[in-house]
This record gives structure tokens, C-alpha cells and sequence, in this order.
């Protein structure tokens, strides 16, 4: 009996580990090298967006900022989809344009003002 109770509570730790770990971006992590569809990256880069909007990094005028661009260029490691968002609303002129920055499979690797 202390046995299977024991086996019960590993099983209900294991299948509720996954739900506790994952922040507000963990369907946007991927494995392989499968190449990411628009679509796919598209969702992340809006999910990503809100996420820096939620923590406070970016204003809120950016939560209903637009996609502007999406493109797959050279990045230092490989292809990289890169996606911009433009804030006419933001008065630094070199802050208007959010740059987020996916590898192909779609996974995040960051987010600046620069598009560097």
C-alpha cells in the first residue's frame, strides 16, 4: 500500500511539473531544425511582444502595435527570422521600431531597437 501510494504521487508530480515550469512564452519553444512557418513565428513574435509589454519593458502602446515586417535573413549562427513592429506613438525616433529576433526553428533569441 505504501508503495503504490508512493508510485501515485510520483506519477501526479510528473504530469504536473510541465504546467508549473512553463512562463507565459513556452509554446513558442521548439526542438530540431525543422524551419518554422510565418504563421508560427508570426504568433510568437506577438506573444514575446506582450510578454515585454506585461514585464514592463516595453509601454503599453505597443500591445496593439501591429506586425510591420517579417523576413528570414544571415544571422551570425544562421537564418534568422526577424520581425519588426513600428510605434509612430513612441517619441524617441530610434525606439519606433521593435526588432524581434527567432531562430529558423522559432525559437527566441532577442528583442531590441536596433535590428542588429
Amino acid at each position: 500500500m505504501k508503495t503504490l501510494v508512493t508510485v501515485s504521487a510520483l506519477v501526479c508530480t510528473l504530469f504536473a511539473a510541465p504546467a508549473a515550469l512553463a512562463d507565459a512564452g513556452g509554446s513558442c519553444h521548439f526542438h530540431g531544425s525543422k524551419p518554422a512557418t510565418e504563421a508560427v513565428v508570426t504568433d510568437c513574435a506577438a506573444k514575446r511582444k506582450a510578454a515585454l509589454v506585461k514585464a514592463g519593458k516595453l509601454d503599453a502602446s505597443w500591445q496593439a502595435v501591429p506586425q510591420d515586417k517579417l523576413e528570414l535573413i544571415d544571422g551570425k549562427k544562421g537564418k534568422e527570422w526577424k520581425v519588426s513592429f513600428k510605434n509612430p506613438a513612441v517619441a524617441d525616433a530610434g525606439k519606433q521600431t521593435l526588432y524581434i529576433f527567432f531562430s529558423q526553428p522559432g525559437n527566441f533569441i532577442v528583442a531590441n531597437h536596433t535590428g542588429q
